[in-house]
């Protein structure tokens, strides 16, 4: 396969950065394990003061199941995301004063409104931000955190995970996947920069 192919899509998808002092984590919703890990990690190191995390479940389930690797571990039972994350960070270190839960948000947009929702209602003004996602999903996050929190210099510091900036392109899997954020970039943007453009409120 062409390197110049593989490099385009990597750059297009996988972004991180060097964490530095931020005035909150932020975490959009997952069952992944590492990423609680990571923003406690982050946390514990002073990197910010507080983490936010949102999310409900996703929008195509019912409701929020540990994944069954992590059931022995994790027995209790969660109705959200941001309840297992929360449950996460806090096994990892993380006092449950520092991680402000958000449970409405279904989809990555909705995490990026719901969490600019929940700074405004805690008088919280965000300069910079980091934002901790899996390492595929750091490109949509970004551009969706960017447009609510205009004024915001964001840091992506993505978690450890099995599908890499060095090794998405190397099984079919790691390949659907970030086809699939690429095509993403484009079928969930229309009306938002449609609106963008247009210089319509989002």
């Amino acid at each position: 396969m062409d390197d110049k192919l593989i490099r385009f899509y990597t750059e297009l998808i996988f972004v991180s950065h060097p964490p530095e002092k931020a005035d909150v984590i932020l975490v959009p919703g997952s069952d992944t394990e590492a990423l609680g890990q990571k923003a406690a990690q982050l946390w514990k190191e002073g990197f910010a003061p507080v983490i936010l995390v949102s999310g409900k479940y996703s929008i195509m389930k019912n409701g929020f199941t540990v994944p069954s690797e992590l059931a022995q571990k994790y027995p209790e039972q969660y109705e959200t995301e941001a309840d297992f994350l929360g449950a996460v960070m806090e096994k990892s270190g993380v006092p449950k004063e520092a991680v402000w839960k958000e449970k409405t948000a279904t989809y990555t947009y909705e995490n990026a409104i719901a969490s600019r929702r929940m700074t405004k209602e805690r008088h919280l003004e965000v300069k910079r931000a980091i934002l901790c996602c899996k390492p595929s999903h750091a490109r949509r996050c970004l551009l969706y955190y960017q447009l609510l929190f205009p004024e915001t210099e964001f840091l992506v510091c993505p978690c450890e995970y099995e599908l890499t900036a060095e090794n998405w392109y190397q099984t079919e899997n790691g390949i659907d996947t970030v086809l699939g954020e690429a095509e993403r970039l484009g079928t969930q943007f229309h009306q938002i920069l449609r609106e963008h453009c247009m210089g319509k409120n989002l």
